[in-house]
């Protein structure tokens, strides 16, 4: 099989982590290993509970959503912006909004959850001024979700969104904005969960929303390159499920999480590599980690997962421990 002759790279330049009630940004694009320090620290405006966050590459501002808000601050503690979400809702729990921000850095992408909110409306799916927060473009969207995943493709400016609506299923949208208008595209399932774009962006790899399977699919139409049942990791399907997690520790190699219980119904899970290429089953990865959600891989061969002090440890297959 011909190997790919992408230079590895990381698919994300910044990432950002809630430590206590601080939202610390980290620099990828140094090649530490273990527990990354931040390169910044933002505070959240008095009163505001984080729910998602996202930070710029250059690290000047971060971006985060509460369940009435998306705000923008800067490390000095100034908020820059706030786009209330309108009419406050008085729920507190099954509706997370989240945020991303576009590749070129000028766009602040928000999926507010507003039917399970309250607000007697639709989904809506905003791209924000990332400068000044006003509304550049913004869409109904026909579902009814408790919240988003947004995955943004670096090299086309586009953004896919994951809604998940419970036990109802799972909806991906992809989108993209022009001269104020929204070009939206949803993708024809309900029983696909979106975990991770290449960091190519030619494939992107879904879990089935009842984890019987996962599968990795042509960018930007969908179509399915190859899917792998549990029964084509050795183990039995009846009492195995693929968890929704993962993703692409390269561009040659995805991980695919598997967990299910012994006869003595203590909970295991285990990691494999998975050629991106071909669907061959792999070696097991050892993320050195005791959940399997606590793992992100980074696209160039790394992974995060999360240190005691709530920071992230960067690690590689040479990282020791």
């Amino acid at each position: 099989m011909t190997r790919s002759t992408h230079v590895p790279q990381v698919t994300q330049l910044a990432v950002t982590r809630l430590v206590g009630t601080d939202i610390c940004a980290y620099d990828l694009t140094a090649d530490a290993r273990g527990v990354l320090s931040p390169a910044l620290i933002f505070r959240p405006s008095a009163g505001d509970e984080v729910v998602d966050h996202a930070a710029a590459d250059g690290l000047q501002r971060v971006f985060y959503t509460t369940l009435n808000a998306a705000v923008c601050v800067t490390a000095d503690g100034a908020e820059v912006w706030r786009s209330e979400f309108v009419p406050e809702s008085d729920r507190r729990h099954g509706h997370t909004p989240g945020c991303a921000l576009s590749s070129d850095g000028l766009t602040v992408w928000v999926y507010r959850p507003d039917t399970m909110a309250g607000r007697d409306r639709s989904d809506q799916w905003l791209a924000l001024d990332a400068g000044t927060g006003a509304v550049l473009t913004q869409a109904d969207l026909d579902t009814v979700g408790h919240g988003g995943i947004q995955l943004v493709h670096r090299a086309s400016g586009e953004i896919l969104l994951n809604v998940g609506e419970g036990q109802d299923g799972s909806v991906i949208h992809r989108a993209s904005w022009a001269e104020g208008r929204m070009a939206l595209r949803r993708y024809p399932w309900t029983d696909r969960c979106l975990i991770d774009l290449s960091p190519d962006g030619r494939h992107f790899m879904t879990v089935d929303h009842c984890q019987g399977d996962m599968a990795i699919h042509a960018y930007p139409d969908g179509e399915v390159t190859f899917a792998l049942s549990v029964d084509a990791f050795g183990h039995d399907s009846e009492n195995i499920c693929v968890e929704w997690c993962g993703g692409y520790l390269s561009p040659d190699t995805v991980v695919v999480t598997l967990a299910g219980e012994t006869e003595d119904e203590e909970e295991w899970f285990r990691h494999y590599r998975v050629d991106a290429r071909s669907g061959d089953v792999r070696a097991a990865l050892d993320a050195h980690s005791g959940n399997p959600y606590d793992l992100q891989p980074l696209g160039d061969g790394s992974w995060l997962t999360t240190d005691p002090s709530g920071h992230p440890v960067r690690r590689s297959d040479s990282t020791p421990g």
